[in-house]
C-alpha cells in the first residue's frame, strides 16, 4: 500500500487554509497513485484549540470542513484528526477523533483513548475517552488507528515521583490482539529539547514489543507558545526507523508498505540541543507573527546578550528590515553598551532610535522626592528605569503597530530578576524558556558563519545597568550553577533536599528556590513564552500564587 505522510503546518481555527493544505496533499497523493494520505491530530481545526472546543459553531465548522475534504477522497483514502460530537447521553460532549475518509465520505471514526492531562495538555477537560476498539480494514491491511498519546501508555520517568505506568489501559495491546498488521499514529506532539528522544523511544519500543510496523505523522508549526517539530517516522516491526521526515519544516513523502521490512534503517537526523532550540525559536516567532497577521517587531536593545540574541532571532524569522530597536540609555548605561548595540544593528541593517531616558528618570524622581530617598532610591529607582523603557516601547508599538518582543531569559524570570510593567512587557517572550547558559550557546550558534552578535556583547559580564558598577553576580550565583539548580527544581521537579543531596550547597539552593517560589506572581503576568523545554513557565507549570510550602 502506498501511503503519503503529510507533515503540515496548521492554524487553529483557520478552517479554509487548513482544508486547502489537506486537499492539496490529497491531490498530490492521487498524482502519485497513492492509496492513503495520513495527516496529524486535529488537523482540520488545528491543535491546540483550547476552549474554542466549547463553542458549538467551532465544532460544527470542523465537521462541515471534514465533509468537504472527504468529497475529494475518491480513488484514494485519507486519515485526519477532527473533533467529533459525543452523541451518548453521558460523558464529555466531544471526542478527539481520527476520521477515515474514503469513497467521497467519512466512512469510519476512531476516537482517542488516552487523554493526557499533564504539562500543557488538558484534553480530559474537553474530550470523552474511547472505550471500544476496532480495526480499519483497507487495501488488505488491518490498521490499528491510534491518536498520539494512545501509544504513550508507558513513559520513561523524568523523576522518581512519576509513575512510569501512566495509564491503566494499553490501546495497542488490545488492537494487536485483534490481528492488526499496521499501526498508524496521528500526532500533535510538541517539541521540547529535553524530551525529543523520549518520543522516538516510545514509538520504537511499541513497534518492537508488538512486532508491528508504525506509520507516525506529526505536525510542524507554532501555535502561540507551543512549537511542533514534525519528525514523522516510518518504523519497521523490529523497531527500526526506515524513513524520517524533516524537523521544523513541512514535508510530504510517499512510502510503500511493501518496503517497510526490506528497507535499510536510516541514519537518524543528528541535531544537537542548541540547534533544535534555535530552530524552534525562529519558527515560534515566524508563526506567531504570520498567523496573527503581524509583520513588524520592536524591542529594547540594552547592550546585553539577551536583547542581542532576541534581535538576531527576530531578524532571521521576520527579516532584518522588519525589526526596529529602541536604545534607551540612562546615566548608568555604559558607552560600550550603546556602541555595541549600534554595531550589531548596523551589521544587520535593522533600523533603530536612540532615546535617552535620563530626563524622564530625573523628572519621575523629582515627582517622588517626598517618597523616595533622594540619595539612594534603591530598587524602586532601578525599576523606575525599566518601567520608563517599557513605557517608551509600548508607545512605539501603539504608534507604529510593531509587536513588542520581550527579551527576558528563563533564569531571570525564574528568580524574579525582571520588572513588572517594565522589561516584562511584550506581546511574545522569545527567551522566556531559555536558560542564560543556553543564551550564550545560542549566541555562538548565531555567529557560526559570521559575527552577527559583537564579541563584546558575548564576553562582557552580565549586568542590568540600573546602578553604577552593577553585575548580576552581585546577588546571584554564577549562571552555570544557578541554571543547574533551576533545571533540577523546574524541569526535573526535584525537592530542595534532593538537590542538596546531589551535592549542591544548601544555602545557595534554598536561596534560589525561595526566589523561584516568591516570584510566581510576576510570571503569572508575563507574556506568552515560546516553549522549548519540557517545563516552561505558563500553561505547563501551574503553581498557586499564595501557597506557603
Amino acid at each position: 500500500m502506498k501511503i503519503v505522510l503529510a507533515q503540515l503546518n496548521y492554524h487553529v481555527g483557520n478552517f479554509s487554509d487548513n482544508a486547502l493544505k489537506i486537499i492539496e496533499a490529497i491531490e498530490f497523493g492521487k498524482s502519485k497513485s497513492a492509496d492513503l494520505v495520513v495527516f496529524s491530530e486535529l488537523a482540520v481545526c488545528g491543535y491546540i484549540p483550547h476552549d474554542l472546543l466549547e463553542q458549538r459553531d467551532f465544532v460544527d465548522k470542523a465537521t462541515h470542513t471534514a465533509v468537504e475534504i472527504a468529497a475529494h477522497c475518491t480513488g484514494i483514502a485519507a486519515i485526519l484528526g477532527c473533533p467529533t460530537i459525543n452523541t451518548n447521553e453521558k460523558g464529555k460532549h466531544l471526542f478527539n477523533s481520527a476520521l477515515f475518509l474514503c469513497n467521497g465520505r467519512i466512512e469510519r471514526i476512531i476516537h482517542k483513548t488516552l487523554l493526557p492531562t499533564y504539562d500543557i495538555f488538558d484534553e480530559y477537560r474537553y474530550f470523552e475517552p474511547n472505550d471500544s476498539f476496532s480495526l480499519i480494514e483497507y487495501n488488505n491491511h488491518k490498521i490499528a488507528l491510534t491518536i498520539c498519546e494512545d501509544l504513550w501508555d508507558e513513559q520513561e520517568s523524568q523523576t522518581e515521583f512519576v509513575n512510569e505506568k501512566l495509564y491503566k489501559q494499553s490501546p495497542l495491546q488490545v488492537l494487536s490482539a485483534m490481528g492488526a498488521n499496521l499501526v498508524i499514529n496521528i500526532a500533535g506532539s510538541p517539541f521540547s529539547y529535553n524530551q525529543s528522544e523520549l518520543r522516538k523511544n516510545v514509538l520504537l519500543k511499541n513497534a518492537a514489543r508488538y512486532q508491528l510496523p508504525i506509520v507516525y505523522v506529526n505536525q510542524i508549526g507554532a501555535q502561540t507558545e507551543v512549537v511542533f517539530d514534525g519528525g514523522s517516522l516510518v518504523i519497521n516491526k523490529k523497531g527500526e526507523i526506515v524513513s524520517e521526515l524533516a524537523y521544523f519544516e513541512e514535508e510530504i513523502r510517499l512510502f510503500d508498505t511493501s518496503e517497510i521490512n526490506s528497507t535499510t534503517p536510516v541514519r537518524l537526523t543528528e541535531i544537537n540541543k542548541i540547534e533544535k532550540i534555535h530552530k524552534a525559536l525562529v519558527l515560534g516567532i515566524s508563526d506567531y507573527f504570520s498567523k496573527m497577521k503581524f509583520t513588524k517587531a520592536v524591542l529594547g536593545m540594552s547592550g546585553g546578550i539577551d536583547s542581542a540574541l532576541t534581535l538576531a532571532l527576530a531578524a532571521e524569522a521576520l527579516g532584518n528590515r522588519n525589526v526596529h530597536a529602541l536604545l534607551m540609555p540612562s546615566r548608568f548605561s555604559s558607552k560600550g553598551s550603546v556602541d555595541d548595540s549600534v554595531d550589531m544593528l548596523k551589521r544587520l541593517n535593522s533600523s533603530y532610535d536612540i532615546i535617552s531616558i535620563e530626563d524622564m528618570y530625573m523628572q519621575c524622581l523629582g515627582s517622588l522626592h517626598d517618597h523616595l530617598p533622594k540619595d539612594a532610591p534603591g530598587i524602586a529607582g532601578e525599576n523606575l528605569q525599566a518601567r520608563i523603557r517599557g513605557l517608551m516601547l509600548m508607545a512605539y508599538s501603539n504608534r507604529y503597530g510593531h509587536i513588542l518582543l520581550n527579551t527576558s531569559n528563563k533564569s531571570e524570570a525564574a528568580v524574579g530578576y525582571t520588572t513588572l510593567y517594565g522589561d516584562m512587557s511584550g506581546g511574545l517572550s522569545v527567551l522566556g524558556d531559555v536558560y542564560k547558559t543556553d543564551v550564550y550557546a545560542l549566541s555562538e550558534l548565531v555567529n557560526r558563519s559570521q559575527e552577527i552578535i559583537p564579541r563584546n556583547i558575548i564576553t562582557k559580564a552580565p549586568s542590568a545597568e540600573l546602578r553604577y558598577d552593577q553585575k548580576d553576580s552581585d546577588s546571584l550565583p554564577e549562571y552555570p550553577l544557578l541554571d543547574s539548580i533551576l533545571f533540577e527544581y523546574i524541569e526535573r521537579k526535584k525537592s530542595p533536599s534532593e538537590i542538596i543531596s546531589a551535592g549542591f550547597d544548601e544555602a545557595i539552593v534554598r536561596k534560589v528556590i525561595h526566589l523561584v517560589d516568591s516570584n510566581e506572581y510576576k510570571r503569572f503576568q508575563a507574556p506568552p513564552i515560546i516553549r522549548v523545554s519540557s517545563k516552561a513557565f505558563g500553561f505547563g507549570r501551574r503553581m498557586p500564587l499564595v501557597a506557603k510550602f
